[in-house]
């Protein structure tokens, strides 16, 4: 098994992550950037920059930069909170779960699909993606009364 520790965003990672918000953000009107605080902005926006044509899929950084939206959309809605993972493979930004301790790995979640030519549905993704850390908080809950169930003493009589 592959070391893998894990930190808080913080410092150039954050810096990093901030400048790929930015340029997502840049493609509102200046008047409509305040649509970037809502759930519904930031998947609309990933979607129109998804549009044939408009990023080409060898344009990694940009794909990687809807990918660190879309983890936005999952941080504002589940309170999910950024990290950076550091592994064998690199350093990434992801999401970690406190409640479960799932980390989902954003940064790439539309990048492999625009790079396979895979059609996105961007609401259909966020959909799976609640599905998979509600279902995730679900199985630690149940493992977590299961274990001190477990521990429990028999009362004397």
């Amino acid at each position: 098994m592959t070391s893998q520790r894990t930190e808080a965003l913080a410092g150039d990672d954050a810096a990093h992550v901030e400048r790929q918000r930015e340029w997502v953000r840049g493609h509102f009107k200046p008047e409509f950037q305040d649509r970037y605080e809502t759930i519904d902005g930031k998947l609309r926006i990933i979607q129109a920059l998804l549009t044939p044509g408009m990023i080409e899929p060898d344009e990694t950084w940009k794909l990687q930069s809807l990918g660190i939206t879309f983890g936005d959309v999952l941080a504002q809605k589940l309170g999910l909170t950024w990290i950076v993972v550091d592994d064998a493979i690199g350093r990434d930004p992801a999401l970690q779960d406190a409640e479960s301790g799932l980390i989902i790995f954003v940064l790439t979640m539309i990048s492999k699909r625009v790079e396979t030519g895979e059609e996105i549905d961007v609401h259909g993704l966020y959909n799976d993606a609640l599905k998979l850390v509600t279902e995730q908080r679900t199985r630690h809950k149940a493992a977590s009364a299961s274990a001190v169930t477990d521990d429990a003493e028999p009362a004397s009589s």
